[in-house]
């Protein structure tokens, strides 16, 4: 939510009301406030129109300082103001939007002052940005409850921290975690990792394989980049999660299982409904609260607080207070592409190489000017090439860092990595980085 703090804990966000004055809807007006509302023609919509030229999801609407943000969704036939098409605008005023065949009528309303939560933690995560807290406060009021939680967010923002902290936080915390990467299963194979499969079910299997909603029974099952399930399984996830329960490939039994779902994608699923890659059906059962991360580069204040939590979580506290203003301040100046993920990279590999005096965090992060200099990766290499020297430089940075942090145990590094330990020793070899023949193995 776009807000800018007025006093102490309260914020302004400007609403308005919707009125349908054109076609057929489910209700006649819909009042906007700071919890997004959706229009579309999917019976799940907070207005729901009968026009074959409205989209399943069609529109958003959300209270902000600045006034009502409409955004689009990349619905087919477009939302139009006048004659113009837009994408994402600001009513501050009285407005007519026309989608398909129908109308809508905003009437703006008077700014109204919202509680900021004043909690910069929740679980492991922190952060004292309004952005942040706001967060905090939906994990807050979503971890005690059953409904499914859809995280959205770039790549490295931490989706998979939010949703544990979300189940440390429940009733199910005594319970297991399991965390399911849908983006790493193969299509053909993506039914047989989600519900598991009997011994011999197919080609190949023999063995029988557990659902990881089994896994889970009891405790919290974690889809990581949903995004990227095949369509044809969807409608079996959105069977198993409507009935609670599920059926291996290859048996003809169905067994109930008692799992709380989170998801989280780096995908704009809606577009993704709209374009017919992902179920709308399946969208709005996982979504009953949606919880967007802010990227790194739209909270640069939580710098100084994650480094300091990163610092401890490595174990070496004291190390904070080795850090320059200077080298802070370089940080919040770097726009941070692999966000959260990224800084925590840099930091392990500063630990690793300044055991004693000052830390210049900053020295050990990408190039953060954009003028062009004899390093640039593209003065007269190939994209695969500069691709190449890129990767190697990364890869030798994290190897070298964890090889560090867990005192050349190879069995530790795999753990960090998900890797399995002989590629872990491949990379240590490849980078010449410690003696991987005579490393631990733990």
């Amino acid at each position: 939510m776009d807000a800018t703090v007025v006093a102490k804990g309260r914020l302004e966000v400007r609403g308005g009301t919707l009125k349908v004055s054109r076609g057929q809807a489910n209700k006649s007006t819909l009042e906007v406030g700071p919890e997004t509302q959706v229009v579309g023609r999917n019976e799940a919509c907070d207005i729901v129109f009968d026009d074959r030229k409205v989209s399943a999801v069609h529109m958003e609407f959300v209270a902000t300082e600045r006034g009502v943000r409409l955004r689009d969704l990349g619905s087919r036939n477009g939302t139009f103001i006048g004659d113009t098409r837009i994408g994402e605008v600001f009513l501050t005023k009285p407005t007519l939007i026309n989608v398909g065949e129908s109308q809508l009528n905003f009437e703006p309303t008077q700014p109204e002052q919202v509680d900021i939560p004043e909690v910069a933690q929740f679980g492991p995560l922190v952060g004292v940005s309004q952005g942040m807290r706001s967060v905090f406060e939906r994990c807050r009021k979503a971890a005690p409850t059953d409904l499914t939680v859809l995280i959205l967010g770039e790549t490295g923002c931490g989706k998979e921290l939010v949703a544990a902290a979300i189940h440390q936080a429940s009733s199910r915390a005594h319970k297991p975690f399991v965390v399911v990467d849908c983006g790493a299963i193969p299509p053909t194979l993506a039914e047989s990792a989600l519900f598991g499969h009997e011994r011999g079910a197919f080609t190949g299997a023999v063995d029988k394989r557990v659902s990881p909603f089994v896994e889970a029974d009891g405790g919290t099952i974690f889809l990581d980049e949903l995004g990227e399930l095949p369509v044809d399984v969807q409608p079996k996830l959105l069977r198993a999660l409507a009935e609670q329960r599920i059926k291996s490939v290859g048996s003809n039994a169905y067994r109930p299982v008692n799992v709380r779902v989170i998801a989280a994608t780096r995908r704009d699923l809606v577009r993704e409904v709209n374009a017919g890659t992902f179920r709308s059906d399946l969208y709005f059962r996982v979504a009953q609260l949606r919880i967007e991360l802010p990227s790194l580069r739209e909270r640069t204040e939580d710098i100084p607080s994650l480094v300091r939590k990163m610092i401890t979580d490595l174990g070496d506290p004291s190390a904070y207070s080795r850090i320059t203003n200077e080298s802070l301040e370089r940080l919040m100046r770097h726009d941070w592409p692999g966000n959260v993920r990224e800084l925590r990279n840099v930091i392990a590999v500063a630990l690793a190489f300044g055991k004693d005096g000052p830390i210049d965090l900053a020295s050990h992060v990408a190039p953060m000017s954009s003028a062009p200099s004899e390093s640039t990766p593209t003065r007269g290499r190939t994209f695969q090439d500069a691709k190449r020297e890129i990767l190697a430089r990364f890869e030798r940075e994290y190897f070298t860092a964890l090889y560090a942090e867990c005192s050349s145990n190879v069995s530790e590094i795999g753990r960090r990595a998900a890797m399995e330990r002989a590629h872990v020793r491949g990379y240590l070899r490849r980078h010449g980085i410690g003696d991987p023949k005579k490393s631990s193995e733990g």
